[in-house]
């Protein structure tokens, strides 16, 4: 006897980036002919660790080049999909902060700065709107 596949929904395992700038600021990235923000970073590849795809992902959607090093990872976390109707994406989140300009490529088609204290107006990921930038703004409290 088998599930049906509305019953179990498919994982996408991603690697994410919790970026945070110079003035404490956050990145949000969307995609080409998507409406959500998220954190940027991309799926993992098969035989790939998740900070070997986070590496990968920053440099071919924000010419951002990373040390390994400079990579905090947060902890995982699992939301429903933003672009995949009945996904949920299982994501390994890292805590990276830079001091670089960065620009859209590949498929990401509009990166903003917000404050991790709200939500610049923008339409979230549940991911991010539901899980990362709560965590931050706990992690950020116990760290004043």
């Amino acid at each position: 006897m088998s599930l049906s596949s509305s019953a179990v929904p498919s994982i996408i395992r991603i690697a994410a980036a919790l970026l945070i700038g110079a003035d404490g600021q956050t990145l949000l990235v969307r995609k080409r002919d998507t409406q959500a923000f998220m954190q940027p970073g991309g799926k993992i590849e098969a035989g790939e660790q998740p900070l070997q795809a986070l590496t990968r992902e920053l440099e071919e959607e924000l010419g951002l080049r990373i040390e390994p090093s400079q990579a905090r990872y947060l902890q995982q976390f699992s939301a429903p999909a933003a672009n995949e109707p009945g996904h949920e994406v299982q994501a390994e989140v890292f805590l990276i902060h830079i001091d670089t300009p960065v620009s859209p490529a590949a498929e990401i088609a509009e990166v903003r700065w917000i404050d991790p204290r709200g939500d610049g107006d923008l339409f979230l990921a549940p991911l991010t709107r539901d899980l990362i930038l709560p965590f931050y703004r706990r992690l950020q409290a116990t760290l004043v």
